[in-house]
């Protein structure tokens, strides 16, 4: 089997209500998607998303030609870009929807097949309102969810912990919530810097106080001695690793124990394949692995098949803030993934990744 065919298609996601300014600097009605298609002289189409894949029309000629299920060599040949150009891991979950369509499997088979489900936390991203968050957080713990994630600005954190101080009294101390300080993450042209470690010990102390379960990102990156500073602290578990550039990093993160819980995002940090890797490497110093899955439906169901395969855990991240944020728009061009009931978000049992394209939805959002 050969490659014949990579196709980028660039859309925009269906227009909704604005963003908090502090959320995206540069609030738009409509963020970028990319779907990654790759066709193969067997007729077997792939499909993967998440990351823009800005500049790779550069580098295609490098995978026209070459065998899909050769996947050792596929992750290979797009680390060797990464330093060149961008992170281009929707490609490989592209590889991985025709592996499993080859084999008649879901992908999730090939990371383990832990696991059908997983349970899930509503992601939250927009910064609201003590009451209004308080308000949205019930919401969430009535649809099903086993816990949410609340983001606390740096430049807001009063202001945040307010936010998680109204949650919890609202849903009680039996339900979990965690909180994301994004330290790690920038959005471009941000050049503020980091909460000192001393604001990040205050803050955590009083995380502990509202019982939660983890406090993700309290410092940039390279602050490990920070980061494990903060867990003996308070006894808090502390999660990072979302959008780290390279295996080489995620290893040197795991090694130093750096978290309690680790993140790489399969589409926009270290690939499938790789993810694997950290979660069998965490497993084996008693943390967990929980990968970051904010991208589109696409990229989720990538995020899944792994987390699913390696039966990730405690939860699974499940972006979800209404009304800025939904199924629906996250997932425009094909099926929205949801959890049932009970909050589990299933993997599918189609081969693949077990995504159907919506190419009217494609078409209607090109830019």
């Amino acid at each position: 089997m050969k490659i014949t065919d990579i196709r980028l298609t660039r859309m925009l996601l269906p227009l909704s209500p604005p963003f908090n300014a502090a959320w995206d600097p540069t609030p738009r009605a409509s963020f970028p998607a990319t779907l990654v298609t790759v066709e193969t002289d067997e007729g077997i189409t792939g499909y993967g998303s998440g990351d823009s894949m800005d500049g790779f029309e550069g580098y295609r000629d490098l995978f026209i030609g070459t065998d899909p299920l050769q996947i050792l060599d596929q992750v290979a040949r797009i680390e060797t870009i990464n330093f060149h150009g961008g992170r281009y891991w929707p490609l490989e979950a592209a590889l991985w929807d025709i592996i499993g369509k080859v084999a008649g499997l879901p992908a999730s088979t090939f990371f383990g097949g832990s696991k059908t489900g997983l349970r899930a936390y509503a992601s939250t991203g927009e910064l609201k309102a003590p009451a209004e968050r308080a308000e949205a957080v019930v919401a969430a713990k009535e649809l099903g969810f086993g816990g949410v994630k609340i983001r606390i600005a740096r430049d807001r954190v009063d202001e945040g912990l307010a936010a998680v101080r109204a949650s919890r009294d609202a849903v009680g101390s039996d339900f979990d919530l965690m909180v994301d300080l994004n330290q790690m993450w920038r959005m471009p042209g941000d050049i503020e810097p980091a909460m000192p470690l001393a604001d990040v010990e205050r803050v955590a102390h009083e995380l502990e106080e509202l019982g939660v379960l983890w406090l993700e990102e309290p410092l940039p990156q390279v602050d490990i001695s920070g980061a494990r500073r903060v867990r003996h602290l308070t006894g808090m578990r502390v999660a990072g690793g979302e959008m780290v550039r390279s295996m080489s990093e995620m290893v040197h993160l795991v090694e130093s124990d750096a978290y309690d819980i680790y993140q790489p995002d399969v589409v926009l940090a270290v690939g499938m394949l790789r993810a694997r890797h950290i979660a069998e490497a965490a497993r084996q110093r008693h943390r967990d692995f929980t990968p970051h899955t904010w991208s589109n439906g696409l990229g989720l169901l990538a995020n899944l098949h792994v987390a699913a395969g390696v039966g990730a855990g405690p939860y699974f991240e499940f972006p979800f803030d209404p009304p800025g944020w939904t199924e629906e728009r996250r997932d425009f061009f094909m099926e929205p993934v949801r959890p049932d009931a009970q909050g589990i978000v299933h993997v599918p049992d189609a081969p693949g990744l077990g995504v159907e394209i919506d190419h009217d939805a494609v078409r209607h959002y090109t830019i």
